[in-house]
């Protein structure tokens, strides 16, 4: 069996995402709708960061920010090999972004997240777009 067999069997054997996961992402979609309809697109990943925190956390949602995570390279331990913008309800990670344009390595960056962390559902969320529904990406494991 070669890694393309192993891979594919990991794929077909992959359980549905949970109801509640896929509830919490339409959550976070909703609280990006409504930061970026009274902020709009131009302003830094900072700023749509803090405020997408602060719609999910007075709507009583679990909302970690830039969180450390450790990762190992064979024999290689690094204290904090990247940080995830938000981690919401320990089950969506979500990768903030503020740029004209949304490219690949954007993309790997999340799923790479999502591959060290066994976190299956990611959003990367682009608040720099004139209509946000464009500048939102659900990435699945």
């Amino acid at each position: 069996m070669n890694h393309r067999d192993t891979e594919a069997q990991r794929k077909t054997q992959r359980l549905p995402i949970p109801d509640a996961v896929n509830e919490t992402s339409g959550v976070i979609v909703d609280a990006a709708f409504q930061v970026h309809k009274t902020l709009g697109p131009g302003l830094l990943e900072r700023v749509y960061e803090e405020c997408l925190y602060f719609e999910l956390t007075n709507g009583g949602i679990d909302v970690k920010r830039q969180v450390q995570v450790p990762l190992t390279y064979k024999e290689l331990q690094f204290d904090c090999g990247f940080r995830i913008d938000l981690l919401v309800n320990d089950e969506v990670v979500v990768e903030v972004k503020a740029v004209e344009t949304v490219l690949p390595v954007h993309a790997a960056q999340l799923l790479t997240y999502l591959k060290i962390t066994e976190h299956r559902v990611g959003l990367l969320i682009n608040f720099n777009q004139t209509k946000i529904k464009k500048g939102i990406h659900r990435y699945v494991l």
